[in-house]
């Protein structure tokens, strides 16, 4: 099975073919896969080198002239390095892009602390008007990104990971699944966490709901698990543990509820190891999981 960042490639060249006004930067990050695109397509797959704040700058441009830019790189130094960009750029000048990430919270522990970014959806939750797609396998990325380049001028920020479930699950509407119904309680399962959600929960009379896009917060989804079963909330999300908490308070302001926030914490882990060591290692392996949601909602 490809990767999600493979298809992302793969998906985009075919996309550059089709569709005129869709355009791409880039700030070195993947540049060999998108170099045959670049080949037919010179005006509009730019590479700005390592460049972040220009490569947001570019897009913001080229958004202001019509084109529907595609801006690419790792998550630490697309949203966090030039925030002030994206702020100013998109958000400011009321103009629309797509910014595709790689390499998620921790995908590539080699590269250090310098290349993790557990905080970008939260640091983009202080903005408005941001659409945010976590997929959960290489099917689920291709399909939010061909929605995502098709969704007019809205600002989208799409996030992939190495990380993976092992099937993908229908999006239909963008809205929460219901992958499992109990009436203990609700889990929200976001992206890739899936399958060890699915396997931590295993015989436990919970909900358990799949997101693949968590921004807009499907409050209707949540409110309607918490009516079916009793009302407290799980919150699983592979980045910094506490970033949706306050969209489920909202969801569920005229419901006395209970919500646990799981994810990645805020200490910094200076021993890089392994993925699965660093999941481990912020207690979001299936083991770890079961014993965390076990206790809670007893």
């Amino acid at each position: 099975m490809d990767t999600m960042r493979e298809r992302f490639i793969s998906v985009t060249s075919r996309l550059l073919d089709e569709d005129p006004r869709l355009a791409l930067v880039l700030a070195e990050i993947s540049m060999d896969g998108f170099r045959p695109a670049q080949e037919r397509h010179p005006d509009r797959v730019i590479n700005v080198g390592i460049r972040e704040q220009l490569l947001v700058g570019v897009g913001g441009g080229l958004a202001l002239t019509g084109l529907r830019p595609v801006l690419h790189t790792f998550a630490s130094f697309l949203v966090e390095r030039p925030f002030e960009q994206v702020k100013l750029d998109f958000g400011h000048q009321g103009t629309g892009g797509v910014l595709v990430s790689a390499n998620a919270s921790y995908d590539w522990p080699a590269g250090g602390f310098t290349h993790m970014a557990p905080g970008d959806v939260a640091l983009l939750d202080t903005l408005d008007g941001w659409t945010v797609h976590v997929p959960g396998h290489p099917d689920e990325a291709e399909a939010l990104l061909r929605h995502a380049y098709s969704a007019g001028d809205d600002r989208v920020y799409v996030r992939l990971s190495q990380q993976s479930n092992t099937v993908p699950r229908p999006l239909g509407d963008l809205r929460f699944r219901t992958v499992r119904e109990g009436r203990a309680g609700v889990v929200l399962a976001v992206g890739p966490l899936l399958d060890n959600v699915l396997a931590a929960t295993e015989g436990l009379d919970v909900t358990v709901l799949y997101a693949a896009t968590v921004r807009p917060f499907d409050d209707a989804a949540l409110r309607a698990a918490a009516g079916r079963a009793r009302a407290d909330v799980v919150l699983v999300e592979p980045y910094l543990a506490g970033t949706s908490a306050a969209a489920a308070g909202r969801a569920l302001v005229d419901v006395p509820h209970r919500v646990l926030p799981l994810g990645v914490g805020r200490a910094e882990l200076r021993r890089y190891g392994t993925v699965e060591e660093h999941t481990a290692a912020h207690g979001l392996d299936a083991g770890s999981l079961r014993q965390r949601i076990s206790g809670f909602l007893r």
